[in-house]
């Protein structure tokens, strides 16, 4: 699965350093997340970075129309670094 970034965005830029994957970007009023480079932060970190350090509550969430397993997440860091 891959993280999204809601419209509760507040566009402060906390997350966007965070990613390890560099999928974090910033957008028109928001950020948003790249479902393609978004691991969730496995391979990186046991929770999604991006979520643990947004000020805004349910502002990240799992994105639905991008579902993945853990092992595919692994899989997908392992190829970007």
């Amino acid at each position: 699965m891959a993280m999204k970034i809601v419209e509760e965005c507040i566009n402060c830029g906390a997350c966007e350093p965070e990613c390890p994957n560099q999928a974090i970007t910033a957008g028109d009023d928001i950020y948003i997340i790249d479902p393609e480079k978004c691991t969730e932060c496995v391979g990186a970190f046991d929770e999604p970075r991006c979520v643990e350090v947004c000020p805004v509550d349910d502002c990240i969430i799992v994105d639905p129309e991008h579902t993945e397993s853990k092992e595919e997440l692994q899989a997908k860091y392992d190829s970007m670094h």
